[in-house]
């Protein structure tokens, strides 16, 4: 499975990436921000999105409404990772029919549960190799 990691906080990318490597995904990319994002976006697909909401240049949320609305990637699950306790906010981005979201703090049990979830809402197997 190919993922792409979007935070804007070095040390809470590289704490993702570590937790999805040692759920044995290998295949990762990174980006700074919504912006480096799409970059990476427009030029090769992924099959999972975690995104922060809260970056500087492109938020979350606008990042979430360029990959469904112009670069159509609705193969690409989306789980988003924020510190927003807001339930307006919240509301909105499972209206915009992310996969997953996880609140931070969380720990590596969450982040395997939630990748569990997105792979039995999709109707497919949860293979570290395979597309969600």
């Amino acid at each position: 499975m190919k993922i792409l990691v979007v935070d804007d906080m070095p040390l809470m990318r590289h704490v993702l990436i570590n937790m999805l490597r040692r759920l044995e995904y290998a295949d990762i990319t990174e980006a700074t921000d919504g912006i480096q994002a799409m970059s990476l976006l427009k030029k090769q697909t992924f099959d999972l999105l975690v995104t922060d909401l809260n970056m500087p240049k492109m938020d979350g949320s606008t990042l979430i409404d360029k990959v469904k609305h112009e670069l159509n990637c609705a193969d690409t699950a989306i789980l988003v990772v924020t510190c927003e306790d807001n339930k307006r906010i919240l509301l909105k981005l499972i209206s915009a029919k992310i996969d997953g979201i996880m609140v931070k703090p969380f720990c590596l049990k969450t982040l395997e549960k939630q990748l569990a979830y997105i792979a039995t809402k999709r109707g497919k197997q949860n293979q570290k190799n395979q597309v969600l």
